[in-house]
């Protein structure tokens, strides 16, 4: 392969410099050029977006998929360019198997007609879930991860050049501001001969007056030809490097003061263009990094409409997962009465009425049947008990076949083996019956129950 050996130095020498420059500043050695203000704003709000940004998509993530592993292979999926394969919600999952054993207990009997019909709603809960979740996927979760993965790959490139500029060009004056110091110091002292290394790395060589000067293969000239050309005196011979040519190191005797002061003069002039090249590459590149920052507001903007999108989904799909469970809820109603006791159909009113609004009318007829102990019911709730009053035909005895835990305080816990007696109200669901044993009663299931004659 062809390398070019010439721009490999060169890049070594500038990372070699930054590299420098990068450890004086840590160490508090080196002035560092401060960016204004506004431009440290923009740097702040833009890294706290793109770490709220984060969070927010991987929770998102969490709460569309909670399957850790499901998330994994979707990753993997999505970072392979292959499509994700389609995989069925929990709520088609139960409505599987809910068909399922309604089809092996029977589908006729009243428990598989019930399975048949509760698997229908889990089913249609489930489309609705994989909708939201379509939908989320693509109206929030991609634009969040095209900013992630996109514009803000974009920033944090510019930044980072922006960061080289910056080191460059503090490097600059660092150089320029020692090379000043070296010609002052050697204007004031006239004898002193300048030391270049001072301001340039040591990979540098002498200029080509200098190394003609002293040749391999020519004599040392004598006293009188330095003389000659030296007014000043003679002075011991000395060595120095001076920024030529990378590849070669020559040596050369002393020059007299007035081309000393030459030198410095060229390495000042010098220093001060690469600073004015410097400070305008830095320029240039901070307003480009300032104009990607302040694009950051565009991108909250975008980022609003898709929550607002994702609001809206969200909305629509527990709308539909309330309007399948209240035909669900109407279904199960008509086919073995009021299975929801205490739950009115259609409205979100609270189970139980407020006490201002009930009438004794209305309070008879919803209030569940329960026992009345004294001490352990609310003020003003004693006066919402009802005594029922057997009729004096119409009880009978039952025994108990199974246990039986009483779901609230309007039924009737039962043991299997005992004997109960029983009855019904006019109204009342054919499933349940009201119980008595001693001084308790309640509602009990009619399938728990052996009624005898």
């Amino acid at each position: 392969m062809d390398f070019n050996m010439k721009k490999l130095a060169s890049d070594a020498g500038i990372f070699f410099t930054r590299a420098v420059q990068f450890t004086e500043e840590k160490f508090g050695q080196a002035e560092k050029t401060e960016l204004d203000a506004h431009f440290e704003n923009l740097l702040a709000r833009a890294d706290s977006t793109k770490n709220w940004t984060e969070k927010i998509l991987r929770q998102t993530e969490v709460l569309l998929q909670p399957n850790p592993s499901a998330r994994v292979e979707e990753f993997l999926y999505e970072k392979l360019d292959r499509k994700v394969p389609s995989r069925v919600t929990n709520g088609e999952l139960l409505a599987q198997y809910m068909a399922e054993a309604a089809s092996e207990l029977g589908p006729t009997t009243p428990y598989g007609k019930t399975l048949i019909k509760v698997a229908e709603a889990e089913k249609r809960l489930g489309a609705a879930e994989r909708d939201f979740i379509h939908t989320a996927s693509i109206n929030f979760l991609t634009p969040l991860r095209n900013f992630l993965e996109g514009d803000w790959k974009t920033i944090s490139k510019e930044r980072r050049l922006l960061q080289n500029r910056r080191l460059d060009l503090d490097a600059c004056k660092a150089r320029l501001k020692k090379a000043k110091a070296a010609e002052a110091k050697a204007t004031c002292e006239g004898d002193t001969v300048p030391d270049f290394q001072e301001t340039r790395p040591r990979n540098y060589i002498l200029s080509a007056s200098a190394s003609a000067t002293l040749d391999d293969t020519s004599c040392p000239p004598s006293w009188a030809e330095w003389k000659e050309e030296y007014p000043g005196g003679w002075r011991l011979p000395c060595f120095f490097l001076l920024p030529l040519n990378p590849s070669v190191t020559r040596a050369r005797g002393c020059l007299s003061l007035p081309k000393d002061r030459k030198l410095w003069n060229d390495e000042v002039d010098k220093a001060e263009q690469e600073l004015r090249v410097a400070q305008t590459e830095f320029d240039r590149q901070a307003e480009v990094t300032r104009l990607l920052l302040e694009g950051i507001s565009s991108t909250h903007v975008n980022h609003l409409r898709c929550l607002h999108e994702f609001v809206e989904s969200q909305t629509t799909y527990y709308a539909q997962c309330y309007r399948h469970m209240l035909d669900l809820q109407k279904q199960l109603g008509s086919s073995q009465g009021a299975i929801f006791p205490g739950t009115f159909v259609g409205t979100t009113e609270p189970v139980s009425p407020p006490l201002s609004s009930t009438s004794p009318t209305t309070a008879v007829a919803t209030m569940p049947v329960g026992p009345s102990v004294a001490g352990l019911a609310p003020p003003g709730e004693a006066a919402l008990r009802l005594e029922v009053t057997p009729p004096a035909s119409g009880t009978r005895k039952a025994r108990v076949l199974y246990d039986y835990e009483a779901a609230d305080s309007s039924e009737l816990a039962l043991l299997a083996d005992e004997l109960i007696t029983v009855y019904s109200l006019p109204g009342m669901d054919p499933d349940w019956l009201i119980g008595e044993r001693g001084n308790k009663k309640g509602k009990v299931p009619v399938t728990y129950l052996e009624l005898l004659s």
